[in-house]
């Protein structure tokens, strides 16, 4: 503890006598200072006892003394020290009575104690209080050490929570709560998820305080530009100097704790990649003895596999395609509230979907690709189902936000397979790949494999290169119509809807059949090909939906 006025009363040697606000000596001493001045207060920072002799001023003049003390009460001065034997040899009565209208502690000093001694009294407890702090600090920091060596990070916050009298709380790089002690401070912890997004909209590291029903502070994980993790404390009253070191140590350990080196990491990458590349290559059990226990049983479950690009990225790559360009709508903040991707969408998904994983306990295997992002996880998982949610926000957003000016993307598409295991990763990374590839031209930001065997067909046409092979197949039957000499394209039509069966192709059409026979004779000889043959028909009719799509 500091020193008190109390404190200061009490000690033997300074013969200290309380003259008024005997009810307010448990306040704090900052420093001892001594000022003869009339006005002392631009000298003042607060938390001063003040010792005076009165030299200059008229300590008998009851108004000059209430101006005097009020002032000294409004600068923060929680005491005042009166040396009697100096200029006066008792306590003035004028200044007794400003003090006790004020609530101001007014203890008298007596001639044999010297202001100096007050002084050094005043050093040596706050000397001790600090020693005793960092002491404690010390402390401190070797029972958090052993608390997360021992039980990890829910261990050291239940530690941390005992140091501090009060709670804490360890979020992770979503926001989301990983764990709290006491038990009970979960509840209160999750009120603060809007904060602790505010606070990671800003370079790490970085603090905050909310008030409330307690006070919390708030501190950002990590040594990146993007946070991986928060530590929420709240307590009672503000932290004092033993308090505050063991939240620094347990910053320094959580941070520790939630961020891996970059050596780590790349080498995690790597062996990621690596196992990837075996899986892809029909080599699971090699896989597997590569990945060993760092992938849990991911590799023996049924799993998904998320393909994604960012929108830019993508629109490059349909470009460069020959596909139509889908332009993308930056999602705004409140919609899109998974996580801030700081202009990094793959890095921004990466950690939502490891996030997700190491809430529910599961295995993930994220590996970077260059322009893309590769990720295999538990089917029905929290890890897939967090990358559906963090998709619908940003389709969401797509219906409500202008169109960003090309360059400007930082959306993601994603392609997702259906349910595979190891020896079919290959299929699965192509069928991730065709759902990218429908996302990029339907402009959404994921597609699943099984809409596309669900579906139609036909709006998997809504392609540039396919519009332009239906619009030459059919030119010249077009062509041939706009002469005002038959209807040739709806009668293909309605020859190819009725499966060439004449009579109902015909009484769709108000025609006879024999007309109808004529006109698909002029259809072979105009393109050139035989109805007679499937594949034909199959060109025909798909060229047919295609173009009537485009109309639409």
């Amino acid at each position: 503890m500091p020193p008190t006025l109390a404190s200061l009363v009490h000690h033997s040697a300074l013969k200290l006598t309380v003259r008024a606000g005997e009810d307010r000596l448990d306040v704090p001493v900052r420093w001892a200072h001594v000022s003869e001045l009339a006005d002392p207060v631009p000298y003042m920072e607060g938390g001063e006892l003040l010792l005076i002799t009165a030299l200059t001023l008229d300590a008998e003049d009851p108004d000059a003394m209430r101006r005097y003390v009020k002032r000294l009460a409004g600068a923060g001065v929680v005491g005042l020290g009166f040396a009697v034997g100096v200029n006066y040899d008792e306590t003035p009565k004028a200044l007794v009575d400003a003090a006790e209208e004020e609530g101001l502690p007014l203890l008298e000093v007596p001639r044999r104690t010297p202001f100096l001694a007050i002084s050094k009294a005043v050093s040596a407890a706050i000397a001790a209080d600090q020693y005793r702090a960092v002491t404690a600090g010390f402390a401190a920091q070797r029972e958090l050490t052993r608390q997360a060596l021992s039980d990890g990070p829910q261990g050291l916050l239940a530690a941390l929570a005992g140091q501090v009298d009060g709670w804490a709380a360890l979020y992770d790089a979503s926001g989301a709560v990983v764990a709290a002690a006491p038990e009970w401070a979960g509840r209160r912890a999750g009120r603060l998820t809007p904060d602790v997004e505010r606070l990671r909209e800003r370079p790490a590291p970085a603090s905050s305080v909310v008030g409330g029903e307690d006070r919390v502070e708030l501190h950002s994980l990590g040594t990146g530009r993007r946070p991986r993790a928060a530590l929420a404390v709240g307590t009672a009253a503000a932290l004092g100097t033993a308090e505050r070191y063991a939240v620094h140590s347990a910053i320094a350990l959580l941070t520790l704790t939630t961020e891996r080196s970059r050596p780590l990491h790349a080498a995690e990458q790597r062996i990621g990649a690596a196992v990837l590349r075996m899986l892809l290559a029909g080599q699971p059990e090699h896989a597997r003895t590569v990945a060993g226990d760092l992938y849990g049983d991911l590799l023996d479950a049924p799993f998904r596999l998320i393909l994604a690009e960012s929108a830019s990225a993508s629109a490059a790559r349909a470009h460069a395609d020959g596909h139509a360009r889908v332009a993308a709508a930056k999602p705004s903040k409140t919609q899109v509230a998974v996580a801030d991707t700081n202009g990094d969408p793959l890095g921004g998904l990466a950690e939502i979907v490891e996030s997700a994983a190491a809430r529910s306990g599961e295995s993930v295997l994220v590996v970077p690709d260059g322009e893309r992002l590769v990720v295999l996880a538990v089917d029905g998982g929290a890890a897939v189902a967090a990358c559906g949610e963090y998709a619908l926000a940003l389709d969401a957003a797509r219906t409500v936000a202008r169109e960003q000016p090309a360059g400007e993307e930082d959306e993601l598409v994603v392609g997702l397979s259906a349910p595979a295991g190891p020896i079919a990763a290959a299929a699965a990374y192509k069928q991730a790949e065709q759902a990218l590839s429908v996302a990029r031209r339907r402009g959404r930001s994921l597609v699943e494999h099984e809409e596309l065997a669900a579906g139609s067909v036909v709006p998997l046409l809504a392609d540039d290169a396919v519009r332009a092979f239906a619009d030459g197949l059919l030119r010249a039957l077009y062509e041939h119509d706009a002469t005002g000499r038959g209807d040739l394209v709806a009668s293909l039509r309605a020859w190819l809807s009725r499966h060439g069966q004449w009579d109902a192709a015909a009484a769709d059409l108000g025609v006879h059949r024999h007309t109808l026979r004529y006109r698909m004779r002029r259809v072979e000889e105009i393109l050139g090909r035989s109805l007679d043959d499937p594949d034909v028909r199959m060109e025909l009719w798909l060229a047919l939906k295609t173009t009537a799509a485009a109309t639409e």
